[in-house]
């Protein structure tokens, strides 16, 4: 499991709680909800105080509420027998910052945010919802395996044109 005083898996932490707090806010039956400050969250995810990478979190939390329509149409293409509204929401933030981290920001390699999905459900959620976010995500990366083939040779391209400069 992540350690939480890795900053970067604190930032998706936090995220997954902002995300899944504003989830509850679509709930127009919940009155004179106050929102979290991300100071807050930080501490109840890690109460030694250790940072977060701020940045990332602004990325993924305004990456997910932007991309919302395409995110959730790769989770119905790739999770056809649960409907979005039958997913628990805690497991449906994951996906969504999994996905939106490593196939539509491309903010981390997919099989990283793959892995800090899944342990964001370990930590999150349980087992059963690591396996179900692990099999979304990995039909997910299956049907992007082309694409990534393809940006990892033009990589290797432009390095070693790069070295025949140098």
């Amino acid at each position: 499991m992540k350690k939480v005083h890795d900053p970067r898996h604190k930032s998706r932490a936090i995220a997954l709680l902002k995300i899944f707090e504003e989830k509850f806010a679509e709930d127009k039956s919940i009155k004179n909800r106050i929102p979290f400050k991300y100071e807050n969250l930080a501490e109840i995810v890690d109460e030694t105080k250790n940072k977060y990478d701020k940045q990332l979190l602004d990325k993924i939390l305004e990456g997910v509420r932007e991309e919302k329509p395409t995110v959730r149409k790769l989770i119905e293409k790739h999770a056809p027998k649960w409907p979005i509204d039958k997913i628990q929401k805690i497991d449906l933030a994951i996906l969504e910052i999994a996905i939106f981290e490593g196939f539509i920001g491309k903010i981390t390699p997919p099989k990283v945010a793959i892995d800090e999905g899944i342990e964001l459900a370990k930590e999150f959620s349980g087992e059963q919802s690591a396996k179900f976010i692990n099999g979304v995500l990995g039909g997910i990366f299956e049907s992007y395996a082309e694409e990534f083939k393809k940006d990892e040779k033009s990589k290797k391209i432009r390095i070693l044109n790069r070295d025949k400069c140098e």
